[in-house]
């Protein structure tokens, strides 16, 4: 049906056949942000001009990314985005987030951190507010569930000590990684995060569960709490 919608004719109709042919002949690349947003724009509305639109959203998010990772409520706010044009932004983020989970998901965490690292930045690092999640791994770092513990407002979400260790102990979880991120872009611990992953990794010790690290993601990058020795 979009195929055939493509086709009917309108100013853009020529622009959209030359990024077609790009995005076929050199795997796109070339394109740019905006160019990738206006053509999955242009599946969703196919009869109206979509690139002015595109380049808005990414002016008015400051990049792709940012625009992928936004809330879907949030885009639909924007003028002539609608529930079909914005599923079709959110759906290239669940196959992004998809494609890079795959070695988390398959593989020993320990032996796969930077693929681990790429997965946690590209869901997390974007969010406007704190958002904890908690990696349950069995006895050889195989990655048995992936939680979203808590979310709270720009500067803080809640995580109990007490919760993460009988989640743990329910899940058969040998060990496990925390992860929040920090809206504000600084990736840098703060006191209250590093009491709080202290607190979680000597319960854990008594009940045979170890705290691997503590992850803080943010727009500058992430931070390690193991191998900045803060536990």
């Amino acid at each position: 049906m979009a195929d055939g919608a493509d086709k009917i004719e309108h100013h853009g109709t020529g622009h959209r056949a030359r990024l077609r042919k790009r995005l076929f002949e050199q795997q796109g690349e070339g394109l740019h942000d905006h160019e990738l947003v206006e053509y999955l724009l242009a599946l969703a509305i196919p009869r109206r001009d979509t690139k002015q639109i595109a380049k808005d959203l990414i002016a008015r998010y400051g990049s792709l990314s940012a625009l992928l990772t936004a809330d879907a409520d949030s885009i639909m706010r924007e003028k002539w985005m609608g529930e079909t044009s914005v599923a079709a932004l959110k759906i290239v983020q669940v196959a992004a987030l998809r494609l890079l989970s795959a070695p988390v998901r398959e593989m020993p965490i320990l032996s796969s951190w930077q693929a681990l690292l790429d997965y946690l930045r590209a869901d997390m690092a974007h969010l406007t507010i704190e958002r904890v999640r908690t990696l349950y791994l069995n006895s050889k770092n195989m990655l048995i569930r992936d939680e979203v513990a808590s979310e709270g407002s720009v500067d803080q979400a809640a995580i109990y000590t007490r919760e993460v260790i009988r989640r743990a102990m329910d899940l058969g979880a040998a060990a496990i990684i925390l992860v929040h991120n920090h809206p504000s872009g600084d990736s840098s611990p703060s006191r209250q995060d590093i009491a709080m992953t202290r607190d979680i990794a000597e319960a854990g010790q008594k009940f045979g569960i170890t705290v691997h690290d503590h992850i803080i993601i943010g727009k500058d990058g992430f931070s390690s709490m193991r191998s900045a020795g803060l536990i």
